[in-house]
């Protein structure tokens, strides 16, 4: 964790440029005084700011995807590089700028959420619909409020349960999953250039041989981060074939079996655990790539009847 406070308008400039973009500031105010507090990993950062008064400021392109969620005070007259100037307020939830654009407008003693996602991370859970080469934002607003909700509860549980703990933000399994659940929120939320639906080629190639392919890569390599594109590519098919295949026979996604396999090894470890060797349900939990010890518990006690507490003591 990052913090960084100040009553400087030099010192927040320099900050600022380093941890985003370079920019330009000014303000009018006597007392300057900022705070930011940062959560980061390679792929994802959350920053929580305050400032504490009116400051004008002048960007260059990020550079990666970056979401702005307004708690209070308001940011006013901002637009990227060639568009029309918005104000917004508290309750907002909004895409600053597209990542190869500059932007500007002033931040009027506010509070709020800056998640800065590096825009390849989307190609790891969609692909790009027939005309694009990539993944990206349309739109700079979420399509409803239900996915605002959504998108805020996974920019939370990226921040305070994985980021914010340094044993979960350690686990490559667990941060991985973790900024991909992010990723597909944001897609939800926010219209985008991903596929809709299955085509008619991917229902073709969602044939038993594919899913046959996927499922010994996922059982192979299931301690390895693994995205959905990583199994589709490893099957020779598209995302949206690798997730219908799970669906039509298997009545589950990919993820979902990853997940699986993972409980399962998970519950290997915990039978194999010897008195004095330092085995613990949360350390295991986390190497198989689960931070939320609540879910993981409920999961384990369904697919097993017992907690995993049960069956460390237990099989020890």
């Amino acid at each position: 964790m990052l913090v960084f406070e100040s009553d400087d308008l030099e010192q927040t400039e320099e900050f600022l440029s380093a941890h985003y973009a370079p920019m330009q500031i000014g303000s009018g105010s006597e007392q300057v005084t900022t705070r930011v507090a940062r959560a980061a990993s390679q792929e994802v950062t959350i920053d929580r700011l305050d400032i504490g008064f009116e400051m004008a400021y002048d960007g260059e392109p990020l550079g990666r995807i970056c979401l702005c969620d307004m708690q209070s005070g308001s940011i006013d007259s901002h637009g990227p590089d060639g568009t029309a100037v918005e104000d917004f307020g508290a309750g907002d939830l909004f895409s600053l700028s597209p990542p190869d654009r500059g932007y500007a407008g002033t931040v009027s003693r506010a509070r709020y959420t800056i998640t800065m996602i590096d825009p390849v991370v989307l190609t790891h859970v969609a692909s790009p619909a027939r005309g694009h080469d990539t993944v990206e934002l349309l739109g700079h607003r979420p399509v409803d409020s239900a996915a605002i909700g959504r998108l805020r509860a996974a920019i939370d549980h990226v921040d305070h349960v994985v980021l914010s703990d340094p044993a979960a933000a350690a686990s490559e399994l667990v941060r991985g999953s973790a900024v991909r659940y992010l990723a597909a929120q944001v897609l939800a939320a926010f219209p985008n250039s991903s596929t809709a639906g299955p085509s008619i080629a991917d229902g073709r190639d969602a044939r038993p041989a594919a899913l046959r392919r996927a499922v010994a890569y996922i059982d192979a390599n299931a301690d390895a981060d693994l995205s959905p594109a990583a199994v589709a590519a490893a099957a020779h098919v598209s995302i949206r074939s690798l997730q219908l295949a799970f669906r039509r026979h298997l009545d589950t996604t990919p993820m979902g079996y990853l997940r699986s396999v993972r409980m399962a090894r998970a519950r290997r470890e915990l039978s194999a655990a010897q008195p004095g060797d330092g085995a613990t349900v949360v350390g295991i939990a986390l190497r198989w790539g689960f931070a939320n010890q609540g879910r993981f518990g409920q999961a384990y006690q369904q697919a097993y009847g017992e907690t995993p507490g049960t069956t460390l003591r237990r099989l020890r």
